[in-house]
């Protein structure tokens, strides 16, 4: 089944399938700026999954990729489950993985973003958990033909954690979610986002990708219209699913295994130092705004009012 849908959705033909990886290959000469640590069969054959077999496209993405490792060195320098910070941030769920997959065989990650804990471990050290989980999951040859589902439940996540939710900090996680990782997401869904969140979605959505708007779905307290997505039966109670509620630790004991027990942690102003600087540092080019957790002037349309009135969404587009 996953063969028959790789050729119908992706392109994929077995036949040409060596030619097609060649071809992205024989393009790494033409960018010598960049350091293309892997250039081996399979790791080629995932960027060119998630991009539908466009050889150029393909390549682009597969630049994309180490290029933002270049630009972001920090980020990777200790990029493992064991490191202190990114080691907290799966104990706490960032991310979550549900043990059974949608009805179109995608994986479903879950973040509960009112577990972050702001005095232990950084919003950068949360990127690089989910960053360092795609690339466990990607190594799944069915996950890249039918890729991934994302549930962010905002309950009880305050105005002061949303403030960290800067311009600049949630350029740097598309650029490394939806520009430079062989990933398809076949959907993004919202619950129980605040007012806040909501607006602040209105300022990222310029810098979002045509087709990763319409994959966006804000469901607000109706859990119904996400039930009409990803059936009751495989979510745990948290989103009025069937199953019991969701263990925090499921996917971080699958990637730390004997480690995840192990609490001989270093001190937090030691681990959180390196990302701590690239969030103060962050500057990109393409997001010019300022860092406030939203435009002044959407804030200002905006009061608690607007919290009680508001409908939920199912998609903006």
């Amino acid at each position: 089944e996953t063969l028959e849908k790789a050729r119908l959705e992706l392109n994929e033909n077995p036949d040409t399938l060596h030619q097609d990886i060649q071809e992205v290959r024989d393009m790494v000469i033409t960018r010598p700026d960049i350091g293309f640590l892997r250039t081996d069969d399979a790791f080629i054959l995932r960027f060119l999954r998630a991009r539908k077999f466009q050889h150029f496209e393909a390549f682009r993405l597969l630049a994309q990729y180490f290029e933002y490792r270049q630009q972001n060195l920090d980020m990777f320098k200790s990029f493992k489950a064991t490191d202190p910070g990114i080691k907290q941030a799966l104990k706490d769920g960032f991310p979550g993985g549900l043990a059974n997959l949608d009805h179109y065989g995608r994986k479903i990650l879950v973040l509960f973003a009112a577990n972050w804990d702001q005095s232990r471990y950084t919003l950068v050290d949360i990127l690089r958990a989910i960053l360092l989980s795609l690339e466990a999951m990607i190594e799944d040859p069915e996950l890249q033909v039918n890729g991934f589902v994302l549930i962010i439940d905002w309950s009880n996540f305050t105005f002061k954690q949303a403030s960290k939710l800067t311009p600049s900090m949630l350029r740097l996680a598309i650029e490394g979610l939806q520009d430079s990782f062989p990933a398809r997401f076949g959907g993004i869904h919202f619950v129980n986002q605040p007012w806040y969140i909501h607006a602040l979605y209105t300022v990222i959505r310029p810098f979002l990708k045509e087709k990763t708007r319409k994959r966006i779905f804000l469901h607000g307290n109706n859990l119904n219209s996400l039930h009409q997505l990803i059936h009751p039966e495989i979510l745990p109670s948290e989103f009025g699913g069937m199953l019991p509620p969701y263990d925090m630790g499921t996917w971080a004991r699958t990637l730390l295994d004997h480690e995840y027990d192990d609490d001989s942690e270093c001190n937090a102003d030691s681990y959180n130092a390196p990302a701590k600087d690239i969030e103060k540092d962050l500057s990109p080019k393409s997001m010019k705004r300022s860092q406030s957790v939203v435009d002044p002037g959407v804030l200002k349309r905006m009061d608690k009012n607007e919290e009680e009135n508001m409908q939920p969404l199912l998609s903006l587009d």
